[in-house]
């Protein structure tokens, strides 16, 4: 990749070179026409000689330019295979911790962010360079003194160009701080203006967004506008006109003292005249760079995501059975969320895991699909420790359904296969009668082809639905259950406890449960508190024994089957 951009760096600087041919056929022409008599085969010489040094010139540019696009779309290629290619090996969880945006946007924005740098960048700012040098360098060649008035007024746009970048970073600090805050009040007024507008207080949550706009506008109009004077002051002084006038003026006063030529005098004002157009490509080039150099790290950054460690020598499974062996999880390699958690969950059964909102339920649940690493003890499937099992043997043993349903912009029946592409389209209805959501989808415009979000508009719990339907079909002897009825409506819970109910027939099942009432027939209850097991055993068990559950079942029974998890925020 690397080699390529060069080749068409050198090829950019030929062309470049190439273009000095009018500059350098116009000083010989001058001569030619003020012999007497004109050499007219001469003439003709030169001017096919600036023809030609023209069409190297566009050949060369385009060959360079046609390079780096081929470069550039081989390099976004090679990017978004690895990216999606180390995306499929980071641990699950590592998705519910980052937003798809972010994902989105290194996949996306932030590879065509590289665009105008590998594509255009480099060959642009190569004939940009090589050009004025080159001209500089045949003004050399004619008489010092040309070159030197070629970049009379420079000087003059460094020192300001010098003074307006003095504290240009911690401005532009000042300024990411200012759109941070800006960025925070219209998202906390925007999460919270069904609140505010119910009270009648819209105005006054307005009022934090607009004194932050003020702010950020006063800041920036101080920063930029005596910048702004000074920059076209600036750029006046490197104007075509105003460097045509002063190396034109300058010529003149040359040749009067007989020390160059007219055309070489000529050749000073037209070369003076392009050395000022390296100046744009210069900032843009600049800029570019530094957009570029923002989207390289967060790509990077992503590259450089620890992905899930894989066994050297995977093992295999013997039976279904799971268990959670001193079980110790950090999130951040400090404070443990869970501690010293044991317990298993026999074939066949189904485990119910309860506790107050924050007690670690759902973090539990999630690392036996490895969505993270436990930082210590084991949890094993199988007498095998899942790490010592490799992921795609893993995701065919362990399935789960959560709460937060994802489906994909694709059609019902693809979606349903995710979990077994191979399926054939009776074993997709199957599933989907057994999950309750057949005749539903038989209801949409194109039944089984209508695709999710165009065609096929499902409410929360038919997307839960069909994501059991997934679960059925993918068939996992072993299944994680966030349960999804939580915040169902009462048509919907009692179609979706159903699915439930067919989905964990004969499977070993771990539930998160939101509501006491939906596991009193369970195998077994796993209480956690503050990231521990507090009590272990059956409904009836530990509502007669007393303690955490028992007092959660009595609150459970006072607010009409609430979930508890409410019920401990609203005491």
């Amino acid at each position: 990749m690397a080699g390529r951009v060069r080749v068409a760096c050198l090829l950019s600087a030929l062309g470049a070179l190439a273009g000095l041919a009018p500059f350098v056929g116009l000083v010989e022409l001058a001569e030619a026409l003020t012999n007497d008599p004109v050499d007219r085969g001469r003439v003709v010489v030169i001017c096919a000689l600036i023809a030609g040094g023209l069409v190297v010139r566009a050949v060369l540019s385009g060959a360079a330019l046609t390079i780096t696009h081929f470069a550039d779309v081989r390099l976004q290629a090679i990017l978004r295979r690895q990216l999606v290619t180390h995306l499929g090996r980071v641990p699950l969880g590592w998705f519910s911790q980052n937003s798809s945006g972010r994902v989105r946007k290194a996949a996306m924005g932030d590879v065509h962010d590289l665009h105008q740098l590998v594509a255009h960048h480099s060959v642009e700012m190569t004939a940009a360079v090589t050009m004025p040098v080159g001209g500089l360098a045949y003004l050399l060649f004619l008489d010092w003194r040309l070159a030197l008035l070629a970049l009379v007024t420079l000087p003059i746009y460094a020192a300001a160009y010098g003074w307006m970048m003095r504290g240009y970073a911690d401005q532009m600090r000042r300024m990411d701080q200012s759109n941070a805050r800006i960025s925070s009040a219209v998202a906390e007024f925007v999460h919270g203006i069904a609140v505010v507008k119910t009270f009648g207080q819209a105005r006054r949550a307005f009022t934090a967004y607009r004194e932050a706009a003020a702010e950020f506008v006063r800041f920036f109009s101080d920063w930029v506008r005596p910048m702004l004077r000074l920059e076209a002051a600036a750029l006046m002084v490197i104007s075509a006109p105003i460097i045509g006038l002063a190396t034109a003026a300058g010529s003149a006063w040359f040749v009067d003292r007989g020390w160059v030529k007219p055309g070489e005098a000529l050749a000073c004002v037209l070369i003076a005249m392009v050395i000022p157009t390296v100046i744009q490509p210069l900032g843009f080039g600049a800029q570019a760079r530094r957009q570029a150099s923002a989207a390289a790290l967060r790509i990077h950054d992503l590259l450089h995501t620890p992905a899930l460690a894989e066994p050297a020598t995977p093992r295999q499974p013997s039976g279904h059975r799971v268990e959670f062996d001193d079980v110790r999880f950090s999130y951040d390699g400090e404070v443990d969320v869970l501690r010293d958690v044991s317990f298993a969950c026999e074939p066949g059964t189904v485990t119910a895991l309860v506790g107050p909102s924050g007690s670690g339920k759902s973090t539990l649940a999630t690392l036996l699909p490895r969505f993270g690493d436990v930082a210590g003890g084991a949890i094993t499937l199988g007498g095998v420790d899942v790490r010592h099992i490799a992921p795609a043997d893993l995701y065919r043993l362990v399935g789960f359904v959560l709460q937060d349903v994802q489906l994909l912009h694709a059609s019902i029946t693809d979606n349903i296969r995710l979990g077994r592409p191979d399926a054939t389209d009776e074993q997709v209805r199957a599933a989907c009668i057994a999950a309750r959501i057949h005749d539903r989808i038989l209801a949409l415009p194109r039944g089984y082809d209508s695709v999710i979000g165009q065609d096929a508009q499902l409410s929360g719990g038919e997307a839960q639905r069909v994501s059991i339907a997934r679960a059925l079909l993918a068939d996992t002897p072993v299944l994680v259950l966030d349960e999804a009825t939580a915040f169902a409506d009462p048509e919907s819970e009692a179609a979706i406890q159903d699915a439930l109910s067919e989905l964990a027939r004969g499977r070993t099942v771990l539930v998160i449960a939101h509501r006491l009432s939906t596991i009193t027939d369970v195998d077994q209850i796993v209480v956690l508190d503050h990231g521990r097991v507090a009590q272990t055993g059956t409904h009836d068990q530990l509502v007669a024994t007393g303690g955490t559950y028992a007092r959660m079942w009595a609150a459970h029974q006072q607010h009409d089957n609430q979930p508890y998890e409410d019920q401990e925020t609203s005491r």
